[in-house]
């Protein structure tokens, strides 16, 4: 299968849907761009998190560089308070912005094992809460295991026999009642199933922003495993994201980062 140019399914999952995340829809048909799509914090971090590991950089400072540089990208409080503190500690959360950034550490690291480690570093600088820590390393080792040419039936016994998530439901089960939920334990097992429902790129998204509740987060976590898996994702999302995001986020980290992990050539250029 032809790869991507370009790392940028968790983006892609994100910018699709943040036009959902407070104005949910319970379907998968929906337009997957509209004129209130943008990328959010979780496109941000997750770049930040490329660059971190790029430059072998500091994920404190790395973070907190981002979150400055793009404010009023909906941080959660917490964070957002966290990114301006001079000496920022980690404070106990078990929130998904540890899931949403963690998933070029997937296509980072070459063994399982190097996956957990880098992924628990990467969240226990805010989200040091175990369940914090275990949201980054489910979607990093998620990423890791479908880039691997792992099964879908691998992929869902190694994530609920590590992390205890419940992975025997179906997304028609969890709809109805699902509602906003922030919590790694509470949206990164949904968000998995979405792709373990999936049967390309495009449809994994739109069954994760069909589920409702932190759509965009959702969506982000399900893109970064699809594109894995999947390999590719279609040219008119990847053109329209590559837009949205900019030249500078695109030239200046995406781009080296998947020539370097995501054995994209060289001399592809935008």
């Amino acid at each position: 299968m032809t790869k991507n140019r370009l790392i940028l399914g968790a983006v892609a999952g994100d910018i699709i849907g943040s036009a959902y995340e407070f104005d949910n829809v319970k379907t998968t048909e929906f337009n997957l761009f509209t004129r209130e799509t943008y990328f959010t914090d979780d496109s941000v971090l997750t770049i930040a998190t490329m660059e971190a590991l790029l430059k072998k950089l500091d994920y404190t400072e790395t973070y907190q560089k981002y979150g400055r540089m793009y404010h009023y990208r909906s941080y959660g409080g917490h964070f957002e308070g966290w990114l301006y503190e001079e000496k920022p500690e980690p404070y106990n959360s078990w929130g998904n912005g540890s899931a949403m950034r963690s998933s070029p550490i997937g296509w980072y690291c070459n063994t399982i094992e190097a996956v957990m480690e880098e992924a628990k570093k990467s969240a226990e600088v805010s989200h040091n809460h175990p369940e914090g820590i275990k949201g980054a390393q489910a979607v990093a080792a998620g990423v890791f295991l479908a880039r691997k040419g792992k099964t879908k039936k691998e992929i869902r016994e190694f994530i609920a026999k590590t992390f205890g998530y419940n992975l025997d439901r179906t997304l028609d089960e969890i709809r109805p009642g699902y509602e906003f939920d922030v919590s790694c334990q509470g949206s990164v097992p949904e968000a998995i199933l979405a792709f373990l429902e999936s049967d390309d790129f495009e449809s994994a998204v739109r069954l994760a922003v069909s589920i409702g509740g932190d759509s965009d987060t959702i969506a982000c976590v399900t893109g970064a495993i699809a594109e894995a898996f999947y390999g590719e994702i279609p040219a008119e999302i990847v053109d329209t994201v590559s837009v949205i995001l900019g030249p500078d986020l695109l030239r200046g980290v995406i781009m080296p980062f998947s020539q370097k992990y995501g054995n994209i050539e060289k001399e592809d250029s935008l």
